[in-house]
């Protein structure tokens, strides 16, 4: 993309500072997000002011990834958000995005809408259909009314036209965060699964699975990131809404996911939820069994 999605206050430049196309590259030590955003000040950034990538990474720190083709605007959106403090990710086309969902959830997907190959819209369309349901902030330099209808209609949370200023973009990521649920749909369906959000009642091919609260809320968020893998901290964080604790509640979440699957995957039912040793859960349709092997000519 050539257009760079910032907006940079007109007026003369000062001697010690250039211009660079939409971008402003002062020589004074800031880093790119404060040499474009007057509003906010910040310093030079430090190694240890960016989130890491590591381990070491709290559990509670939210985690987006950045979807953007020109290295100058992904560069400069990805170090505004690790300034949140952000745990951030980024891809430069639909092939990378999709590996990165594949590998790890996350609770927020920044997109540009002209990518190469697979362009924004038709990448989101694909990651609804296969049931993932994170928010979507989409940007793009279209600004049509019926751009933005098809951006939203495609999936899309939120929509973000280009050139945008950088404060605006962290004020609508902070709102997707905030959040509790990735959407408000009445229904929510994993194969032959239904689950009503409203009445909080659960059936499988037509029977009435009897739930307790806490399973319901279990299996709303496991539906809800259908097709992902759901970490033991997001359910501590997101369901138990147990943030700052001493003692890890692995072997509560354990019991409560045990009892959960004795009621969703029983016996002769395909398996929807699935165990991923050592990282958490993941829902989805049960795999189609092999096709029946030719008989053998004798």
């Amino acid at each position: 993309m050539a257009l760079v999605g910032l907006v940079i206050a007109r007026g003369a430049l000062p001697d010690s500072e250039e211009s660079t196309g939409m971008f402003y590259t002062g020589r004074r030590p800031q880093s790119l997000y404060a040499s474009c955003c007057g509003d906010r000040s910040y310093d030079a950034p430090r190694s240890h002011a960016i989130v890491s990538q590591s381990a070491n990474t709290p559990a509670n720190t939210p985690r987006v990834l950045v979807v953007e083709d020109e290295p100058k605007t992904r560069a400069a959106v990805v170090e505004a958000l690790q300034l949140e403090g952000w745990t951030v990710e980024q891809a430069g086309h639909g092939r990378e995005m999709l590996a990165s969902l594949d590998r790890k959830p996350f609770h927020l997907v920044v997109l540009d809408w002209m990518l190469p190959g697979r362009d924004g819209v038709e990448l989101l369309q694909h990651v609804r259909a296969r049931g993932e349901q994170t928010p979507v902030l989409m940007l793009t330099a279209r600004h049509g009314v019926n751009d933005r209808v098809i951006g939203l209609e495609s999936g899309a949370d939120d929509y973000l036209v280009k050139p945008f200023a950088m404060a605006e973009l962290i004020a609508r990521c902070h709102a997707l965060l905030r959040r509790p649920f990735l959407t408000t749909s009445e229904f929510l369906q994993c194969g032959d699964l239904r689950l009503d959000t409203h009445a909080r009642t659960a059936t499988r091919g037509g029977e009435e699975i009897l739930l307790s609260p806490r399973e319901v809320d279990l299996l709303e968020y496991l539906l809800r990131y259908q097709g992902q893998i759901v970490t033991r901290d997001m359910l501590e964080r997101d369901v138990w809404r147990q943030v700052h604790r001493f003692t890890s509640l692995d072997n509560v979440i354990d019991v409560q996911m045990t009892r959960l699957r004795r009621k969703i995957d029983g016996e002769g039912m395909g398996k929807l939820i699935e165990t991923v040793r050592g990282v958490g859960y993941r829902m989805g349709p049960p795999a189609e069994p092999p096709p029946p092997s030719a008989p053998v000519a004798s």
